[in-house]
């Protein structure tokens, strides 16, 4: 079952939740680190709480962090690692057990590597498996640092359009697809995600351009269909966010099956949630 744990005080502009036994979101049993901040701001986001600045812990192009950031020292830095680890090192049991590791996700850790990477490292250095969670928002440079070190990535690829992907999210799809073009392109390992949102993500020519991308430009074939659900309305009302789709409805079995089937048909392996 898993088991959510606030972190301490002096964690939380960083890492605002740590899930513990957590069967999504990579192989096996995993504790998921998610991240404090995020450049997009997803109209289905799940994780609303995530999109408020973190503290300020790289100099990347401020278009491609959360805004508002302020410094910190890379002895806090060493610090917030030494002290994550720890807890990570609490479930060593759990992954032996069933190949499971740790999952960074957000948010978006990539908006702050200057925390993530050594903290990947530490991983590393204690064989535990490591799955980056992330939109590919960010400048390729940052991607690739955290992509080689984790042993597979999930990578989202949501709506093709770049003015609907600007409206739906914050911001344009140019540089996610680019970012995934060049990972293609170092072989990384990597699935994607597709969240199926009923009218906005799930429209025929949105999934055929999805579909017609990939296959030209990737080698990408394994898609994780993430299909929307609508029961984070009170996480929104809570943090006075208004909540652009708390009129959907999830979609039904019908829907996402068949959604399935045309990823199917066009050869890529999919799953449903995960």
């Amino acid at each position: 079952m898993e088991k959510v744990v606030k972190p301490r005080a002096d964690i939380t502009p960083h890492i605002f939740k740590i899930q513990r036994y957590s069967i999504h979101d990579g192989p096996g049993i995993r504790t998921t680190l998610f991240f404090q901040g995020c450049p997009l701001s997803c109209s289905w986001c799940h994780n609303p709480e995530s999109q408020a600045a973190p503290v300020r812990i790289g100099s990347q192009n401020r278009d491609v962090t959360a805004p508002g950031q302020v410094p910190i020292s890379p002895v806090q830095v060493k610090d917030l690692v030494e002290i994550l680890v720890r807890e990570i090192k609490k479930d060593l049991i759990f992954f032996d057990e069933s190949n499971g590791g740790v999952t960074f996700s957000g948010g978006e850790p990539l908006s702050n590597p200057r925390l993530l990477l050594p903290l990947m490292d530490a991983c590393r250095q204690e064989h535990i498996h490591i799955c980056l969670d992330t939109s590919g928002f960010a400048p390729f440079t940052v991607l690739k640092e955290a992509a080689t070190r984790a042993d597979l990535v999930l990578y989202d690829i949501k709506v093709m359009d770049n003015l609907a992907h600007r409206a739906l999210t914050g911001k344009p799809v140019d540089l996610i697809l680019e970012n995934l073009k060049k990972l293609s392109d170092l072989k990384i390992n990597l699935k994607l995600r597709f969240p199926l949102v009923p009218t906005l993500t799930d429209t025929q020519e949105n999934i055929g351009r999805i579909i017609d991308f990939l296959v030209k430009e990737t080698i990408y074939r394994d898609i994780h269909i993430l299909p929307f659900h609508n029961t984070v309305d009170g996480k929104y009302r809570m943090l006075k966010m208004e909540n652009h789709c708390k009129h959907l409805h999830p979609p039904t079995d019908d829907q996402v099956e068949n959604i399935q089937q045309i990823f199917v048909a066009s050869g890529f392996q999919t799953t449903i949630g995960g």
